[in-house]
């Protein structure tokens, strides 16, 4: 049974993938695209408030899914003011140059502090691992890292996705059933994954 959901879970990660935009992004662009960002992004420990969690590190992300997730805010399909307002009049060569810029930085060596129960987030992960890998760090572009990001950060966006206010079918989905527990054990596992995203400096 486990296997069939995987597999069923691939084929729609791969057409769920010939979606997301292909444009070249430019880094050194890209840098000084993002300064606006960094109000945000570039400071370690950073949280949003009502409600408060870290805002995300984008350090070592695919640029790809930097490109969906700003089109997702553009489009309204991911509900955050100040993210909609800073996606608004981006084009999509802003987009990519911001991608590209982003994913030029190296893996984090340190991990956020983790207060969840890893073992059982490892033990539920298997669902998720068709599309981010069994640690967090699956190089398929088209899917977002999510080794060594905030546990409650990750945590928010489980919410989101159960709720709704965060529009992806495969993720609207695979959320649906998660109880509190479960979502703070799946963002305890990936949060104290290896190698993992790094705040941008």
């Amino acid at each position: 049974m486990r296997t069939r959901i995987l597999v069923n879970l691939i084929a729609m990660g791969a057409c769920c993938a010939v979606g997301i935009a292909r444009a070249e992004g430019d880094p050194n662009a890209g840098r000084y695209k993002f300064f606006t960002c960094t109000g945000c992004h570039a400071i370690p420990g950073y949280t949003n408030v009502y409600p408060t969690y870290h805002v995300p590190k984008l350090g070592g992300q695919h640029a790809a899914y930097i490109m969906a997730a700003l089109k997702a805010y553009q489009a309204g399909d991911r509900a955050h003011p100040t993210m909609q307002a800073n996606a608004a009049n981006l084009s999509e060569q802003d987009m990519a140059d911001i991608g590209a810029y982003v994913s030029s930085f190296g893996s984090s060596d340190t991990n956020p502090r983790v207060i969840g129960d890893i073992a059982a987030g490892k033990q539920k992960s298997e669902p998720c691992q068709a599309c981010h890998g069994v640690d967090g760090n699956n190089p398929d572009p088209n899917f977002p890292r999510l080794a060594g990001q905030y546990e409650d950060y990750l945590i928010r966006a489980l919410q989101d996705y159960k709720s709704g206010e965060r529009k992806n079918a495969i993720m609207n989905g695979l959320a649906a059933p998660l109880s509190a527990q479960d979502q703070a054990d799946l963002a305890a596992y990936f949060a104290s994954r290896e190698k993992g995203l790094a705040v941008i400096k």
